[in-house]
């Protein structure tokens, strides 16, 4: 049987909640969401640590909604969990970018993220294909 590596073995940049700098953000931390395996940003949200450590421990992204004042985990009514797979802190320690398997859409629109807008991910498949070349 293999036992699964400690949560705490996939945050890298701060060995300890309390290292990062929820204060600039009067109590709130912006996690920018990202699919481990594609690379493409899905989303971004925020964290106190209440939610980040419901993140580590549970394994499922945890959030802080600021408009109803409350944790919620992505996925808790779509049934479209965020898995996590890694965390990381910025130089500042001020935010983060966590790195997630996501079980369908991320976007509350039912897209696969909420930047589907941006010319970003033509523009990097094109850059891509030119290399190739």
């Amino acid at each position: 049987m293999i036992t699964p590596k400690p949560v705490l073995d996939y945050c890298y940049g701060f060995e300890s909640i309390d290292e990062l700098d929820f204060e600039k953000g009067n109590g709130l931390i912006p996690a920018v969401i990202q699919n481990a395996q594609t690379g493409q940003v899905l989303m971004v949200g925020y964290m106190n640590k209440e939610a980040l450590q419901k993140t580590i421990t549970g394994r499922f992204v945890t959030f802080y909604s600021r408009d109803r004042q409350k944790l919620w985990t992505k996925g808790e009514e779509s049934g479209n969990f965020l898995h996590l797979r890694a965390i990381t802190t910025d130089c500042d320690k001020d935010t983060l970018l966590i790195l997630v398997r996501p079980d369908g859409p991320t976007c509350h629109k039912g897209t696969v993220s909420c930047f589907d807008a941006s010319p970003l991910p033509d523009a990097t498949a094109r850059y891509i294909m030119n290399m190739i070349k």
